[in-house]
């Protein structure tokens, strides 16, 4: 539950790499907050009919967007740093129809195994390591006598 207010807490910090629970989570908490604030809205807009009360919710709502903007800027900035990418990806969003959909795929990717150059890793794995041995064995194939291939 930490991982919902953490881009609140760390408010404007671009630096470093955000896991894709920290974003997911967050985005959640933002779609709940702006379902509720629909309801508010469509509650005050039916109750009045001079419509001051939705007015009221309506600037309270802008407020509120304006206030968790730079979090949730931050917190996308720090997830494209979670897969090795720039911040300056982010733009990719502005264009039409395809920039939403690849920084879709960009934030449900798993993050660089390791520190990158933004920093640690946030789930603190440890990096791929090239395997050097090579295995002759396939399959469950059985095992045969170095000696005997020798003698052949």
């Amino acid at each position: 539950m930490s991982l919902m207010f953490q881009p609140l807490v760390k408010y404007a910090d671009f630096e470093g790499r955000a896991r894709r629970s920290e974003y997911w989570l967050f985005t959640l908490f933002l779609w709940i907050v702006g379902l509720v604030a629909l309801v508010l809205i469509a509650a005050a807009a039916a109750g009045d009919e001079s419509g001051g009360a939705a007015g009221g919710v309506i600037i309270l709502v802008a407020l509120a967007s304006l206030a968790v903007f730079l979090p949730s800027l931050a917190v996308t900035i720090r997830r494209l740093h979670d897969i090795d990418k720039s911040g300056w990806w982010i733009l990719i969003g502005l264009l039409p129809l395809v920039g939403g959909l690849i920084l879709f795929i960009f934030s449900v990717m798993d993050g660089t195994r390791g520190p990158n150059r933004f920093g640690p890793d946030p789930k603190a794995r440890e990096p791929y390591v090239a395997r050097t041995e090579v295995h002759h064995y396939h399959h469950g194939a059985a095992l045969a006598d170095p000696a005997a291939d020798t003698q052949a």
